[in-house]
């Protein structure tokens, strides 16, 4: 039985909004008027079905011109891609950033995730709720990490219908008071189509009060412009070991293709169309290049599987979708040096034989979107993409796809099944991506911090890269520091390095209480264990993980019970439910830490007994990572901190 929407019609601007994304209707069928051709004939719906891929950017289209998801709207949608209703309506309502209930056009969201909690979130949400009554048109949600870890507490301002206007809070403050930056112009970098969404976050060390947070959501007009990405790379400016990833950052223009080309921009593509496809994998084969998000598989293998393929077309997919709490490296990588995750994807694409790339972005970051739309049109306008990628007879192109607010599309198969139309719900392997993924074809998927590893390769020479890091974890690697430290951001530093050295850096302060490593799906380690090798083999030798690169470290003044809580809250909010171990042991583990949250030694005994049942199961038999990780921090808390003797 299929869901009805009854006789709930769309808005003319619902219309409008969908109809610029699909074009206009070709028959009644599709919601045109009735003519007498179609009471003789059904036309288009073949052509409706293959475009089912559309379903999840007609939502972004609704959602960012209305603010909602009406039935009316939702049933056009459906009837213009011939979609069942109950499907639409299962896939709106999977992802947190779309309400399918009326709520005002305005939506602030406050993150209450591990680094802005510690940073005082739970105060700036209770201020700001109170501050903003329901005649400021204005609604507040509480949010899991929007990725701005190193301004936290940081908040997320959408605004339908509107242009965006970012700021942040210690400028929104002087905007509201009317001091310096009151109605600062924009420098027209970040601006794009309507309903494009706004960022907010606090400035990093900013006393944390909520009058930003209300300043950039009730006065959209007066919002200053917000820093530049080199804000949140501390190494930028200062003397420090030669940067590769990072080196562009705050020195080329991440605006103009001009200025990357005379910053060694297009180098690694040109080398790359020199050697061909074959010498290009085992170049990276050879550099010892494995997967920065967290499951370190050598890059070159997957290339060369997915390459090897008979079947066509291949695809390649960015996951750019970065939802691990305290994680933020992809976002500075595109806002501040796009057009080199641009050249990185052809070479990938080139390589494994592609021709057509998506990158799937995730939708709370607003301003890496504006610089990657406008770096890949400049890309095309020029001939770097196309149907002849310079000049070499190579057609190559890329897609942009905006996330939605679903941390389980991080994982590789739940995010093809996100671009093509359906829940983001991960799929079982095998079938492996490289023989069946995106459309069922040859799929090389990778994340940005992965693919921007390449230009060195290729410029510098698979050897000269192998010859930074360790022999096991070669190269340079990106790391994400927030939490109770003097510079927080993303600090490049080579593989070995330690983690006493990463924190000096970044200068941990006083009475360091724990460091969690990998984020929410990561594990605590002791102050006495920093010298613990930051490598994907040391780490595993010291019980833990390095995941993507987190580093949160929390000193005394934070309550390790309600870190552990929030991590349990945030796994049941996100499990996508499809499999039981996950569903039911997420909701399990909350349910228990909240008994323990007030009680210590015997008392907490039972349920921490049965933490370690359930965090087993889930580790066992959960379908995708997100239930094999969910247990992780909270019982290294439990085995190494201490937590609730």
């Amino acid at each position: 039985m299929d869901l009805r929407f009854g006789d709930s019609k769309p808005t003319d601007e619902e219309r409008a909004a969908v109809d610029a994304l699909l074009g206009p209707p070709e028959s009644s069928w599709e919601g045109a008027d009735r003519s007498d051709a179609d009471l003789r004939w059904a036309r288009g719906g073949r052509e409706a079905r293959d475009r089912r891929d559309q379903l999840l950017p007609a939502l972004h289209a609704l959602n960012d011109r209305v603010g909602w998801i009406s039935e009316g709207a939702l049933d056009y949608v459906c009837r213009r891609l011939t979609v069942p209703p109950a499907e639409a309506y299962g896939v709106a309502t999977f992802y947190a950033m779309f309400s399918v209930r009326p709520r005002p056009a305005t939506v602030l969201h406050v993150c209450t995730d591990l680094a802005c909690t510690a940073a005082g979130a739970s105060e700036l949400v209770a201020t700001v709720e109170a501050r903003l009554g329901p005649q400021s048109g204005v609604k507040v949600e509480r949010s899991p990490c929007l990725g701005l870890c190193e301004r936290a507490p940081a908040t997320l301002t959408i605004r339908a219908g509107t242009p965006a206007r970012p700021a942040f809070e210690d400028e929104a403050v002087q905007a509201e008071s009317g001091g310096p930056g009151a109605a600062a112009p924009g420098d027209g970098k970040g601006k794009g189509r309507r309903g494009r969404n706004t960022l907010h976050a606090t400035a990093v060390c900013a006393p944390a009060t909520p009058a930003g947070a209300i300043a950039a959501a009730t006065a959209p007009e007066t919002a200053p412009t917000e820093p530049a990405p080199e804000t949140a790379v501390p190494q930028t400016g200062t003397p420090a070991p030669t940067l590769t990833l990072l080196h562009r950052i705050g020195t080329a223009d991440p605006t103009s293709l001009d200025d990357y080309r005379a910053h060694g921009g297009y180098t690694a593509l040109r080398r790359a169309f020199a050697l061909g496809p074959a010498a290009v994998i085992r170049e990276v084969t050879d550099a010892g290049l494995v997967g920065r998000g967290g499951a370190a598989f050598p890059t070159g293998r997957k290339w060369q599987a997915t390459a090897a393929q008979p079947d066509h077309p291949h695809y390649l997919v960015c996951n750019a979708d970065e939802s691990e709490p305290g994680t933020f490296k992809d976002r500075v990588l595109m806002e501040g040096d796009p057009y080199a995750l641009v050249e990185a994807m052809t070479i990938a694409a080139y390589a494994t034989g592609a021709h057509r790339g998506y990158l799937y972005l995730r939708g709370e970051y607003p301003r890496a979107l504006a610089r990657v739309t406008h770096a890949i049109e400049q890309a095309r306008t020029r001939g770097l993409l196309g149907d002849d990628v310079l000049g070499q007879g190579y057609a190559f192109d890329i897609e942009i796809r905006r996330g939605a607010g679903a941390y389980i599309c991080g994982e590789e198969t739940a995010l093809f099944n996100s671009i093509e139309g359906h829940r983001g719900e991960p799929r079982s392997k095998p079938p492996f991506p490289v023989e069946k993924g995106l459309f069922g074809k040859p799929t090389v998927e990778n994340n940005v911090e992965t693919l921007v590893n390449v230009l060195p390769i290729l410029t510098m020479g698979a050897e000269a890269y192998a010859a930074i890091g360790t022999p096991a974890s070669t190269g340079p690697k990106l790391f994400c520091v927030s939490g109770s430290v003097a510079r927080p951001g993303v600090y490049e530093l080579p593989f070995g390095a330690t983690l006493g050295e990463l924190l000096t850096l970044a200068g941990v302060r006083d009475n360091l209480r724990a460091v969690l490593l990998g984020g929410a799906a990561g594990g605590f380690v002791r102050p006495d264990e920093l010298d613990i090798p930051l490598t994907f083999e040391g780490t595993r030798e010291a019980g833990t993980t390095l995941g993507s690169g987190v580093v949160m470290a929390f000193d005394d003044t934070v309550p390790l019970p309600r870190l552990l809580l929030r991590i349990a809250e945030f796994f049941r909010d996100e499990s996508c439910g499809q499999c039981v171990p996950c569903r039911v042991g997420t909701v399990r583990q909350e349910e228990a830490l909240h008994r323990i949250a007030d009680r210590t030694g015997a008392a907490a005994a039972d349920d921490i007994a049965l933490l370690r049942e359930v965090g087993r199961a889930m580790r066992d038999a959960s379908i995708c990572g997100l239930g094999q990780t969910a247990w992780n921090a909270v019982e290294s808390a439990i085995d190494r901190l201490g937590a609730y003797e």
